[in-house]
């Protein structure tokens, strides 16, 4: 059985920060997984927000090399951003991912497994030919896009932390610790 729902705290959803809904919800996929939930049954676009905030932060710190090297170039990975980029409205960042992703691409398997374990930093001339500034200056938002695409959804719940402890509890047929 599927959890139908993404919940994020009435804190996240009342806060003026939009990374909190993202990060809510983060926190509730985490929970779950903790408690043993497989991914295939949480709501696959709580899933795909979640992937689409690791690359967005990813991105943001060390660029798209780091975002390859960190994820090794996951292909499944790569179709979820790329469905979830379309999804949320995210035309211009979507043709800069698939850009990106043709770069990788036609790199050979072996240079791309040296750069995969090797080191990032110092010098590094395919983690130089893989970063992109464009990212940061396309004037699409990814943390608003994706923060109110969670807040449309149709299967968008905001709880108090205990209704979301109760809920989860309910779908995951036992007690959760709170920490």
């Amino acid at each position: 059985m599927e959890f139908g729902r993404i919940i994020i705290s009435e804190t996240a959803a009342n806060s003026e920060n939009l990374q909190d809904v993202i990060h809510s919800n983060i926190s509730v996929i985490n929970l779950m997984r903790e408690e043993g939930v497989n991914d295939d049954l949480i709501h696959e676009d709580a899933i795909m927000s979640y992937y689409l905030d690791y690359y967005t932060s990813q991105y943001t710190e060390g660029n798209f090399a780091q975002f390859v090297y960190n994820s090794g170039w996951d292909k499944e990975l790569n179709e979820l951003i790329e469905e979830g980029l379309a999804l949320i409205g995210a035309e211009k960042h979507l043709e800069l991912f698939q850009q990106q992703s043709k770069k990788v691409k036609l790199m050979s398997s072996v240079k791309l497994n040296k750069f995969l374990k090797g080191k990032l930093e110092g010098v590094n001339p395919i983690r130089d030919l893989l970063n992109n500034d464009t990212f940061f200056e396309i004037e699409e938002n990814l943390i608003a896009l994706n923060a109110n695409f969670l807040k449309t959804h149709p299967d968008f719940e905001v709880l108090s932390v205990d209704e979301m402890f109760a809920t989860l509890e309910e779908f995951v047929g036992h007690e959760i610790k709170r920490a």
